[in-house]
């Protein structure tokens, strides 16, 4: 088997982002929406939207719990945040996924599942929305919970549909033991790309991200202090927010777990190796960005970011 490429400066170089023109404005840089946030967890929806504006998306809308939804919009001023059908106990309802869909349905990009509690709503959440023709969509936490059982629905989607699950969530998803998952984690996430016929990353200290037809990049090292609450949660911001430019998913992805790694490094050798926030990542991800886009129309050599 021929070696797996490395995500990494050279790779990113050779495959550069769609760029906006010097009269691009907000709606040329693509709309998208999140799906995320619960009344125990209204954080993950800004981690998650203002990761996908960070990453250069124009525009966000957030469909959050009713309950949840006035302090998330002063929380957010860039952002549109629509309250929708709520659970007793604050989750997105799925009530709500008509609504969502219809505001999905005029947008670039959707994120799902960041901040989710109640699996079986989420899930259904994410069944309607894969019946939609337009945006690419990205399913993460508990978005994911029963996909592998609607395969056939899920495969409506192939060539725009993005899944981002950890080892305990891929073991799930697959119907397999966690310790198989982690004893061999490209394999599981060649299964689940082929199953689903979604762009899969599957995340870990080491990362792989899998094409439906089984192709692989591999970054493999990703910096301690990243597993931490709310970090996923900006990951899936990122790859949302540069689906919404333009970017194919594998690209999105690709691309996202890098700038999410170097992120990381950068915030270990200023604050610490453990300790430093998901929402510090925030920070990083607008400015490694632009050097990575830099030295890729420049055709610059490889450098450290």
């Amino acid at each position: 088997m021929s070696a797996i490429p490395e995500i990494g400066p050279a790779l990113l170089r050779s495959w550069p982002l769609p760029r906006p023109n010097g009269e691009s404005d907000k709606n040329s840089r693509g709309r998208v929406l999140a799906v995320a946030g619960g009344a125990g967890s209204p954080g993950a929806a800004i981690l998650t939207g203002v990761a996908a504006l960070r990453a250069g998306a124009g525009k966000l809308q957030i469909a959050a719990p009713a309950r949840v939804a006035a302090p998330l919009a002063i929380a957010m001023p860039e952002a549109r945040v629509l309250g929708v059908a709520e659970t007793d106990a604050g989750d997105i309802a799925a009530a709500a996924a008509d609504d969502i869909a219809a505001l999905a349905a005029r947008c670039d990009a959707v994120v799902a599942g960041p901040g989710q509690a109640d699996e079986a709503a989420a899930g259904a959440v994410a069944l309607r929305l894969l019946t939609l023709d337009g945006p690419a969509l990205l399913l993460d936490a508990a978005a994911m919970t029963g996909l592998a059982r609607e395969a056939e629905q899920v495969r409506r989607a192939s060539n725009r549909l993005v899944v981002t699950p950890h080892a305990g969530e891929m073991a799930a998803l697959l119907g397999v033991e966690i310790a198989a998952v982690r004893a061999e984690p490209l394999v599981a996430g060649r299964r689940a790309a082929a199953v689903l016929q979604a762009v899969v990353v599957m995340k870990g200290a080491e990362t792989f991200v899998v094409s439906p037809d089984g192709a692989a990049w591999r970054h493999a090292f990703g910096p301690p202090g990243l597993g931490v609450g709310g970090s996923g949660d900006v990951l899936a911001g990122i790859i949302a927010g540069l689906l919404a430019r333009g970017a194919a998913p594998v690209q999105a992805a690709v691309w996202a777990v890098f700038v999410h790694a170097q992120a990381g490094l950068r915030l270990s050798r200023r604050i610490a190796p453990l300790g430093f926030l998901a929402r510090e990542i925030l920070d990083e991800v607008a400015p490694l960005l632009g050097a990575l886009e830099a030295q890729s129309a420049a055709g610059s050599p490889a450098a450290a970011v």
